[in-house]
């Protein structure tokens, strides 16, 4: 992802100046070590994770072979046996979300301490501030590849009608890795969004500010919109994005600079597009439609589907025109 990218911040929270965002080499220092090492062992599986659904086919022709013959036993069994391993992938795809809100809750607790202001956290603590872009690189990128993979749904949704049928007809059948009903209604909604990680980790930051309530607001808001503009900065200025050794750093600028606008427009009462925002919205979504059409469709569409206050009157319509 290239060297030491120094980015200049316009005048965030108080005071404008030069530093230095590392999303590649940063290392965690001794106060950060702890944390740092709880975080890294949630973003090694999330590798894994995103592996896994990037490889993930799906069930369909051994569905479509059930639902066409429903009286052949051999037929119906082939199409059980290729579907419950797919939904126990689907089981730990689900239950990561628990960790990744741990994990969130753990670099917010630090990322808006009162201790400084969001610029010096992100500049003192720079590995944790990359672990940060990488959940939400993660978490978009995970939205991207569910949404493109119909199979996901087709094969839950098979399996939660033919289930009780299974467990009549076959009652020897192993139940160990069975979804019960409730774990199954759970994970119905996860699937059924279209960006299901990125509501996650949307809810698990309201609930971070409802429920530290000694954290004023603004030092949340404050660190996300700074995040938002230290990616503005890197994407639209080539004395910076020029360093960038390959795609993927400017995919990850603009996932996370994404997925803090979206952040930010959820827990912020008034939102992230009105004139009062912390965050340059127009400038924002100009770098955003200067990209390859191909690689910002997904982030465009999440911002126009995802976000809380874009279809507020508040917003201006330029800006709701630069979405649609």
């Amino acid at each position: 992802m290239g060297n030491l990218i120094k980015v200049l911040t316009r005048d965030i929270d108080g005071c404008s100046g030069n530093f230095f965002l590392d999303f590649e080499n940063a290392q965690p220092t001794a106060a950060e070590s702890e944390v740092w090492e709880k975080v890294n062992r949630v973003l090694e599986e999330s590798q894994v994770i995103l592996e896994d659904l990037q490889n993930y086919r799906g069930a369909g022709e051994e569905i479509r072979q059930a639902i066409q013959r429903p009286g052949a036993v051999g037929v119906q069994e082939r199409a059980w046996s290729a579907v419950v391993p797919l939904v126990n992938k689907l089981k730990t795809f689900y239950e990561f979300t628990h960790k990744l809100e741990s994990s969130l809750w753990c670099l917010l607790d630090v990322l808006t301490s009162s201790e400084a202001t969001p610029t010096q956290h992100l500049e003192q603590k720079q590995a944790l501030a990359r672990q940060f872009a990488q959940i939400l690189h993660f978490t978009l990128r995970f939205d991207e590849l569910k949404m493109t993979n119909p199979a996901i749904q087709n094969d839950f949704s098979y399996y939660r009608r033919t289930i009780s049928r299974m467990r009549i007809n076959n009652p020897s059948v192993d139940s160990a890795g069975e979804v019960n009903n409730e774990l199954a209604n759970r994970m119905s909604l996860f699937y059924a969004g279209a960006t299901p990680m990125l509501k996650t980790l949307s809810d698990a930051t309201i609930k971070f500010v409802s429920d530290n309530p000694d954290v004023p607001l603004e030092n949340t808001t404050d660190c996300l919109s700074t995040m938002a503009s230290v990616c503005k900065v890197m994407l639209e200025s080539p004395e910076y994005s020029n360093r960038f050794n390959s795609e993927e750093t400017v995919s990850l600028c603009l996932r996370v600079m994404v997925g803090v606008i979206i952040l930010y427009d959820h827990v912020h009462p008034a939102g992230a597009f009105v004139k009062t925002s912390n965050i340059d919205m127009k400038g924002c979504i100009r770098v955003l439609r200067e990209q390859p059409v191909s690689s910002v469709e997904g982030l465009v569409n999440a911002l126009r589907y995802t976000t809380k206050h874009l279809n507020d009157e508040a917003t201006p319509k330029h800006i709701r025109n630069m979405l649609h």
